[in-house]
């Protein structure tokens, strides 16, 4: 049986190959390699890059890949853009494991922009005190904008060469609670939210918190992605991959 490809990084990638390795189905997982220390997983892990689209098709040859299911986080537009085309090079199937995006509320307060330099231009204010919840990648972008007191969530502790100097940086992995994130801000006095509308359950409670209390939120639209395959559920998932397999 041929295995699949699961291109990771996402609670719904983590939830994916424990269901595989639970039904005896053979799988590689593939990190991207952004965090120093990724969780323990029930099959076999690769970390680091393909080499573009022409290297991950080279990949699915030599590897005996039947079939690719990207997981990866809806903002890793490249990886999935390359899995695309290395789909149609290879001829091995593909899958999308998307989870939906979040949707404004009756209420809520949020400023819609369509990427980091758009968010970027939306914090050129005055003063406040900013969750800024985007992951470290795209953090410099936000240094000329010194006038705020920014909060940082990060999941490894901050080398020296730390792209945004912070008055807060809390290290902690998720997922996080309702709680949480409300004892976060509150402590924090935080008054805008950026975000980068991942969707899902696993990262959604800084948006049901800043919604309980209130705050401004900057939502950084998804990127685009070419058209492909797409399933918004670990079943439906499951049900493809079942077809894939004869199983």
């Amino acid at each position: 049986m041929k295995r699949t490809l699961v291109l990771g990084g996402t609670t719904e990638a983590s939830a994916l190959v424990a269901e595989l390795a639970r039904q005896g189905l053979p799988a590689v997982l593939s990190y991207a390699g952004r965090v120093d220390q990724p969780r323990a997983q029930p099959v076999p892990v690769r970390v680091g890059g393909f080499g573009g689209a022409l290297g991950l098709a080279e990949y699915l040859r030599a590897e005996n890949i039947g079939q690719i299911v990207d997981a990866t986080h809806p903002f890793a537009a490249q990886i999935s853009a390359n899995a695309v085309e290395a789909a149609a090079l290879s001829g091995v199937p593909l899958c999308a494991f998307e989870r939906a995006a979040w949707q404004p509320e009756p209420g809520d307060r949020w400023q819609t922009v369509a990427d980091i330099e758009s968010a970027v231009q939306a914090l050129d204010r005055p003063a406040a005190r900013v969750f800024l919840a985007i992951g470290r990648l795209h953090l410099a972008a936000f240094a000329p904008l010194s006038q705020h007191d920014f909060l940082l969530r990060v999941v490894d502790v901050p080398q020296a060469d730390f792209p945004l100097p912070a008055t807060r940086i809390e290290v902690a992995r998720g997922p996080f609670s309702l709680a949480d994130d409300l004892a976060l801000m509150r402590s924090h006095g935080t008054e805008i939210l950026v975000a980068k509308n991942a969707g899902g359950a696993g990262a959604q409670a800084k948006i049901d918190a800043a919604r309980q209390l209130g705050l401004e939120v900057v939502m950084i639209a998804r990127p685009p992605v070419p058209a492909r395959q797409v399933c918004g559920d670990l079943q439906g998932v499951m049900a493809w991959l079942h077809t894939r397999l004869g199983v």
